[in-house]
């Protein structure tokens, strides 16, 4: 169950990612704090590729890692779903992962849980019926999001990168 907001939650806007947004992410992402639980910054064609995965998915599936904007239509991240990697060696393979990035200029505004609140929804209306989030366990801002979703803890493990990590779940089931 989610928690109420001690504050109205911002307007966002999600769209499948465009062949520009990969230039936006790439901007936005730049920012090594940003980057910090992820490996650092990446180059441009990272992000060509993600976005390009992203609109791949949004077809095959109805949902995607959408580009995130601001209630004036500014790039500020991404967030949405996807199937977790099968190439990956870890992890939940064949899970439906959910999650966000967002610009350091988006940070503590409630983007992320407003983002997240509209990715479940989707998500459960394509029929998933239920979500991961993989996190690096020092992201206390993306451990927030996730406990306030309502998502359970699940798993703490460390990454084969060597970093502390937690699994969370969400049914979207209705009970």
């Amino acid at each position: 169950m989610t928690t109420s907001p001690t504050r109205p939650l911002p307007a966002v806007q999600l769209r499948v990612p465009t062949e520009e947004d990969a230039h936006a992410w790439h901007a936005v992402f730049a920012d090594p704090d940003v980057m910090e639980f992820l490996g650092g910054p990446a180059e441009r064609s990272a992000y060509e590729e993600l976005s390009a995965r992203q609109r791949m998915h949004d077809a095959q599936l109805g949902y995607c890692l959408w580009t995130l904007l601001d209630g004036e239509g500014a790039v500020i991240g991404f967030t949405g779903a996807q199937p977790w990697p099968a190439a990956k060696s870890w992890g939940p393979v064949g899970e439906i992962e959910i999650g966000w990035r967002l610009g350091r200029s988006a940070w503590g505004r409630g983007y992320a849980y407003a983002a997240a609140l509209a990715t479940l929804d989707r998500v459960r209306a394509a029929g998933v019926p239920h979500v991961v989030a993989m996190i690096d366990a020092r992201n206390a801002r993306s451990v927030a999001v996730a406990e306030r979703l309502g998502m359970e803890l699940v798993e703490e493990f460390t990454t084969p990168g060597g970093n502390p990590a937690r699994r969370y779940a969400l049914s979207l089931r209705d009970e």
